[in-house]
């Protein structure tokens, strides 16, 4: 496809999809009849582009077909504090175009911001007035109201979360992207429909792949014929060809079966009564029925930084609440009056760490477990966005374990390099993690770890609770961002409370003095809820 003088596509297609195009796109004109094949020229506006993008969409798959360029790649400004890279703009473009389409871009690319970005410029044009973000209660704050504020910041976003009051306010009001968590959508549906969003956006699109659930019956009564929808995941049908069933009957219903007994006969090989194996073209099935679709890879994005951050922000539970809340008054109290030490800051602010992070040791040597679900269902939804290895960081002995029995429960292979192991066993583990399928994640103590490993078959790392040291911090990363890394990696902060908000800060900023610890403790107790 070539671009003439800045406002006429010209191309050549198959003859059945170019009378597509000359039946429905206005300004298109045959050029030249090659009987299988015709060139045409199109008018580069939105509506003739649209047309064509959906006429080349209809059928198989074929990777000679044109990639059909939308005219925001001419006429948007893009807006935001960052440049976008050049498959972010093509994210957009591809997106822009389509009523309905999956992005299957890999985490850490950007598809956050590529997709605010295609919205924006259909609201421009007229198209959209309001979008709903679906995605998980951790990344409503850090990432979707954070870059709608980095790339769009004129328009409004508002976080649908808390009460089902505070919920049906946001919603009806006059937000142009409102974001709201899966389990939400449930409890405000009625007014989600009345409020007839144009748009809506589903992130980590996994969640909606089994069709029996009420997750997917409740979204999949909110659409309707004029409603846009754009899924994005950067790990589709991952565990079993059967979970694309669910995805595509949400984009593209036409591409597989009613019922999913029928897909899952398409593309399973039942070998016992509750045995089925992968059929040799499933992969082919998959494909075709998951479209359109964009995808690219860390890999493939060579202007993506080596490193690249994400911040998941997740609430804690009410009983960690009050524990930490109870321990902050404490410290107040304590520290009313006297010089505080870089030593007493830095034990204060590793036991508001420990109650962040789920469990906390008594001077008596016990440990007091508190609720962390909503943290490891985070973890496993960054587990659930890579197919490849992880490596995830937990400063505390008591909630390494804690971490390993839940990826267990939910059968993802793990191994544990702790102060406990040995080194034989310790160079063993990591001979199995360089070089076997696996486990998927190693689950380290940092302080057992930080230095002379070599852990480059991971590109993701997770730090459950932010580490005391700058240092430490580095050479955590260090593990997979050394020479044999392959890929671009993504470091991810998991975090709760306020000081561990400010630990990141601090870490990503090197900064590492004492002086440093002490005013992050005096922030920390001078911001006390009443």
């Amino acid at each position: 496809m070539q671009v003439l003088e800045n406002k006429i596509l010209q191309m050549t297609l198959p003859a059945g999809i170019a009378e597509e195009v000359l039946e429905n796109a206005e300004r298109a004109k045959l050029v030249q009849d090659y009987g299988p094949q015709k060139e045409l020229l199109v008018y580069w506006d939105y509506d003739e582009a649209a047309a064509l993008a959906e006429a080349v969409d209809k059928g198989t798959p074929n990777p000679n077909l044109p990639n059909v360029m939308s005219p925001i790649l001419r006429d948007y400004q893009w807006p935001g504090i960052y440049k976008p890279f050049a498959h972010q703009k093509d994210t957009a473009s591809f997106l822009s175009l389509r009523k309905r389409a999956f992005c299957f871009n890999e985490a850490g690319t950007g598809k956050t911001s590529a997709a605010i970005w295609a919205a924006d410029y259909l609201m421009n044009l007229g198209r959209l007035k309001r979008v709903l973000v679906i995605c998980p209660l951790s990344i409503m704050y850090s990432a979707w109201q954070a870059d709608v504020f980095n790339t769009a910041m004129h328009r409004s976003c508002g976080v649908a979360h808390g009460t089902t009051d505070k919920r049906r306010k946001i919603i009806n009001g006059e937000y142009e992207f409102v974001v709201i968590n899966f389990d939400g959508v449930g409890t405000v549906s009625d007014e989600i429909r009345d409020a007839k969003f144009d748009l809506i956006i589903v992130d980590e699109a996994n969640a909606y792949k089994t069709t029996s659930t009420k997750r997917w019956k409740t979204l999949a009564k909110l659409i309707t014929p004029d409603t846009w929808l754009w899924m994005m995941t950067g790990t589709p049908a991952a565990q079993s060809p059967v979970d694309a069933f669910g995805l595509a009957r949400m984009i593209s219903p036409n591409r597989v079966p009613k019922f999913s007994g029928a897909w899952r006969d398409r593309v399973m090989y039942q070998l016992s009564r509750f045995r089925w194996i992968e059929r040799h073209d499933a992969k082919q099935h998959v494909h075709h029925a998951l479209q359109p679709a964009i995808r690219y890879t860390k890999q493939e994005c060579l202007d993506l930084p080596e490193v690249t951050y994400q911040t998941r922000h997740i609430p804690m539970s009410d009983q960690t609440d009050k524990h930490y809340k109870l321990l902050k008054k404490q410290l107040v109290v304590e520290a009313a009056g006297e010089q505080v030490s870089a030593v007493n800051a830095a034990a204060a602010l590793n036991k508001l760490l420990q109650i962040s992070g789920g469990a906390v040791y008594t001077d008596k040597g016990k440990t007091i477990e508190f609720d962390v679900s909503n943290r490891l269902n985070s973890l496993k939804e960054v587990l659930d966005e890579t197919l490849n290895k992880v490596i995830v960081f937990v400063p505390y002995i008591h909630t390494i374990d804690v971490v390993a029995k839940f990826l267990d429960s939910k059968g993802v292979t793990n191994s544990i390099i702790k102060g406990s192991v040995s080194a034989h066993e310790r160079h063993r583990l990591i001979n199995v993690f360089q070089s076997s399928p696996d486990p998927k994640v190693m689950i380290v103590q940092p302080q057992s770890a930080s230095h002379g490993i070599t852990l480059t078959a991971a590109d993701t790392i997770v730090f459950w609770s932010p580490v005391m040291s700058v240092e430490t911090y580095l050479q955590c990363i260090a593990r997979m961002d050394r020479v044999g890394q392959k890929n671009r990696m993504t470091v991810v902060h998991l975090e709760s409370s306020d000081v561990e908000r400010r630990m990141y800060r601090m870490l990503q900023g090197k900064v590492d003095s004492h002086q440093k610890l002490v005013d992050l403790y005096k922030q920390e107790l001078e911001g006390i809820d009443d």
